[in-house]
């Protein structure tokens, strides 16, 4: 998975969203709002090629959660972004 070109994460007040920039993403009119661990997952993949079990393993080393938990959440991140559309496969 990638995060698709052209949407960014930023910082309104104390919530997280997720929008798009750019003319690649002019038909995008929503914005995504993240918790603070799924912000914290955004960019530490943010530009780069991940799968569910690279979200797992930052959730384990983030918040020493156990690995099985871990991987359920990730695959639940990963499919919400996928569906929102910011994340390609």
């Amino acid at each position: 998975m990638r995060v698709k070109q052209g949407f960014k994460l930023r910082t309104v007040g104390k919530e997280y969203i997720v929008a798009g920039e750019g003319l690649a993403q002019i038909d995008f009119n929503k914005l995504i709002s993240l918790n603070g661990s799924a912000a914290y997952l955004w960019e530490k993949v943010e530009g780069r090629d991940f799968g569910v079990q690279t979200l797992a393993d930052l959730l384990v080393s983030k918040y020493d959660i156990p690995a099985g938990e871990a991987l359920t959440d990730a695959a639940d991140i990963a499919k919400s972004w996928i569906d929102a559309g910011i994340v390609e496969e």
